[in-house]
């Protein structure tokens, strides 16, 4: 990955964060990494439901929508990533889902278009929760 993409990405994230925030998501991890493979960009809670975020930043739409980029594969690691997450912090949920924030814009915009997509996808049925 090239700064400039990770400065992009960081950015989304930051955008993204902010607007989960303004919802009344209290964001308890971005950039969350858990080994060398697994990494979650948002992990939320709100009320009793806990939310893992993956966000998808570009400057343009013009090869699609960003969510188009959360395939399969993408779906498969960020699964792990939450089960992995859900192991190590032994955290009680009621409710747990997996969302999208689409961001399409760049470092230094002030009006980035920012899209929450709850529910996203499920998780990956090759995975099971540790509860």
């Amino acid at each position: 990955m090239t700064s400039r993409t990770k400065a992009s990405g960081d950015w989304g994230e930051a955008i993204a964060a902010k607007l989960m925030r303004k919802a009344g998501y209290r964001v308890l991890g971005i950039g969350v990494r858990l080994g060398p493979r697994d990494e979650l960009d948002i992990v939320a809670r709100k009320k009793d439901v806990l939310v893992f975020v993956e966000v998808k930043t570009r400057k343009s739409e013009a090869f699609g929508r960003p969510i188009e980029a959360v395939k399969a594969a993408k779906r498969k690691t960020v699964s792990r990533a939450a089960v992995h997450y859900l192991q190590a912090c032994r955290f009680k949920y009621n409710f747990l889902r997996f969302d999208v924030v689409e961001v399409i814009g760049e470092p230094g915009d002030r009006n980035p278009e920012v899209r929450h997509i709850e529910n996203a996808f499920t998780l990956d049925p090759r995975y099971t929760l540790p509860y």
